[in-house]
């Protein structure tokens, strides 16, 4: 961490009371000095309580993100792709992805560059939509990946990676996560989380793909006022009354992405198509699928090999896809 009160924060971390006078010995500051940390810590949302007699803390406590966790925990999983990532962790950023793309064009190498960040400022969803990024507690992370052939052996990718979102959370939590296309993660019918893709490079030659993915992992009411949908987080899915390993998730999702990115251009997504459709709930559901300037309303009827949406319409089926739809169910 970066900011002044970083030490501060990974001390309360633990969601017990700390004095200010032993805080500031243990920093080697001021009661003051530890006061205006607290402060600056309530401008990007962490609220510490102050409790009478019994000093600061921060209630329930906070799982922090550490590189070395996370690529410790990435070390005891299966040998796989995970062993060619390097994952850099920040305490503030704009944007992981932004921040990947930024490596690419500076002409970096962005393959296996696993960028994660405890706030975003400038979170970003499909659509160009905000995304909701409170500090340290939900998950933000993008993975960079060459391709050699180019964005046409990228097709259905994005619902390529929210089947390996889906399995990181079954494995680690048990939870049956469902995908609604093109790229959001759902729980009990509420967004758990969403994915975003971008490209950099030569669109017929070798280029990277950034996949970027957010996750609720205990959303504080605060921020989830500025939602404006219904939305659901992993804390109140599970029966833990500890903190969730933020750690162990991130490095769950790095190694399932890494998974499906390592060997995509050669297998593509109709090797993943079958286990998207068993986690869609809208399959044989009437639907209503609106661009900016139109929309329709038939029977989903499934996926093709290139992730493109099947509507049937009138008797007429059609594929369907580009990154300015948006799928919801039919009103009754």
């Amino acid at each position: 961490m970066t900011e002044s009160w970083g030490r501060l924060l990974t001390i309360l971390a633990n969601g017990e009371c700390h004095s200010g006078e032993a805080l500031g010995v243990e920093l080697g500051v001021s009661r003051a000095a530890i006061w205006k940390q607290i402060q600056a810590m309530a401008q990007v949302g962490i609220h510490v309580e102050s409790v009478r007699g019994a000093g600061y803390c921060l209630p329930g406590g906070m799982s922090l993100l550490s590189e070395g966790e996370i690529l410790k925990a990435l070390e005891g999983m299966p040998a796989g792709a995970q062993g060619q990532l390097q994952c850099v962790m920040h305490s503030q950023l704009d944007s992981t992805n932004e921040r990947v793309l930024q490596r690419i064009r500076a002409g970096e190498s962005g393959h296996g560059y696993a960028c994660l960040a405890e706030l975003q400022t400038a979170g970003r969803g499909r659509r160009g939509r905000q995304w909701q990024s409170p500090y340290g507690r939900n998950v933000y992370l993008s993975l960079g990946w060459r391709f050699e052939r180019g964005v046409a052996a990228m097709e259905g990718l994005s619902l390529a990676i929210g089947v390996a979102v889906c399995r990181a959370l079954e494995k680690n939590f048990s939870l049956n996560a469902e995908l609604k296309w093109p790229n959001d993660v759902l729980l009990a019918g509420r967004k758990l989380g969403g994915i975003l893709l971008e490209v950099a490079g030569d669109l017929s030659g070798e280029c990277y793909v950034v996949a970027g993915v957010g996750l609720n992992v205990t959303m504080p009411s605060a921020a989830a006022q500025a939602i404006d949908q219904p939305w659901i987080d992993v804390a109140s899915c599970i029966d833990s009354e500890g903190l969730i390993d933020r750690n162990q998730l991130a490095a769950a999702l790095l190694f399932e992405l890494s998974c499906v990115l390592s060997d995509y251009e050669q297998r593509g997504f109709a090797a993943y198509k079958d286990e998207w459709k068993m986690r869609c709930p809208h399959i044989g559901a009437s639907v209503q699928l609106s661009s900016h300037s139109n929309t329709l309303v038939g029977e989903m009827v499934g996926v093709d090999d290139t992730g493109a949406l099947l509507l049937l319409v009138d008797g007429e089926l059609k594929p369907y896809s580009g990154g300015e739809l948006s799928l919801r169910l039919a009103s009754s």
